[in-house]
């Protein structure tokens, strides 16, 4: 099969036929339709996340069919459309998993980091940490639901009830929460980088109120602030535009440091929290809301033999949307 491999001597990746695999027990066999490209990966190829195996297939936002099933799989069949998420396996037993908090689970393995994931024609999953997917999306659609979709509806449950929500950073999450938001009958506001108004003409579309740069000052006092962007100097300039008990939710897995600011900034029980991955719970509850709601998946496609393309640009912010590499 073919695959894209980071092998860590640069952030490039290569094209490479790799040998067939088949699965063990509990293992799906998919061929990968499409892959989205993730800030998650850029942060994998440009080593700001240090640890992944080498080499290593990115991409972990995949759709494609059962191909082969291992022994002891009963939840797909041969055939079955699935998707495969970030959190590929957890070990069970450690404190969070047992408290029903697998996303903070011990011993993890993640998609496309420390497994490998889909940047390939073909990839290998754990049955158990595979999805179902809502059949309204066609393959490259679907894809940015596995992590964008799911990371940007976990960010916003931590906003708990707030009613004025501002977004940092309206990429791939972002165009698709602030459409979540707007479902559960929320206010939001987008905050792109400044001048980016293919970005603001975007959320506004998608139903934003107010849309501007990062470097304005929100119109209305937030009630919450979900910061997608990975830029640590964004958390007190949200700090300000949220009112007394008001939360900072950081949904990145990567943030430049954070500047130092005014206790002023924090008091007032205002709150700043991070969102780490995500759990299965997680997604069987935001694919019954895609399935239940048409949301408008904006994606740029790539073949996969041109995914360096494809993260550059959106290393560089030329993606609106989502990126998405199509397989087959």
């Amino acid at each position: 099969m073919r695959g894209m491999v980071f092998d860590g001597s640069s952030p490039r990746l290569a094209e490479r036929d790799l040998p067939d695999r088949a699965p063990a027990a509990g293992e799906l066999l998919i061929d990968v339709h499409a892959c989205g490209v993730c800030r998650t990966d850029l942060h994998v190829v440009d080593g700001e996340l240090s640890e992944p195996k080498r080499p290593v297939i990115p991409g972990h936002e995949i759709v494609g069919k059962v191909a082969a099933r291992g022994a002891d799989v009963t939840a797909f069949e041969i055939g079955d459309r699935v998707g495969v998420p970030w959190l590929g396996k957890t070990c069970g037993i450690c404190p969070y998993c047992a408290d029903g908090r697998e996303n903070l689970c011990d011993a993890p393995a993640f998609t496309g980091y420390t497994i490998d994931g889909g940047y390939a024609e073909q990839v290998i999953a754990d049955s158990r940490y595979c999805l179902h997917l809502p059949a309204n999306y066609d393959d490259a659609r679907a894809a940015p639901l596995l992590c964008a979709g799911l990371i940007g509806y976990r960010t916003l449950s931590m906003a708990g009830d707030a009613q004025r929500v501002g977004i940092y950073g309206f990429g791939a999450a972002a165009h698709i929460v602030a459409q979540v938001a707007r479902h559960q009958g929320r206010s939001v506001y987008a905050f792109t980088r400044p001048g980016d108004s293919t970005a603001q003409q975007l959320a506004r579309r998608l139903g934003a109120v107010w849309a501007g740069g990062s470097d304005d000052a929100a119109p209305d006092p937030l009630d919450a602030a979900l910061i997608f962007a990975p830029v640590g100097a964004l958390v007190p300039a949200a700090l300000k535009a949220v009112v007394k008990g008001g939360i900072v939710v950081c949904g990145g897995i990567h943030m430049s440091d954070i500047p130092a600011f005014p206790y002023a900034f924090l008091w007032g029980e205002r709150r700043v929290v991070s969102v780490a991955n995500l759990t299965r719970a997680d997604g069987a509850a935001f694919m019954k809301i895609a399935g239940e709601t048409q949301l408008d998946i904006e994606v740029t496609r790539y073949p996969l033999a041109e995914a360096n393309r494809a993260l550059d640009d959106l290393r560089s912010g030329q993606v609106s949307g989502a990126a998405v590499l199509i397989v087959r």
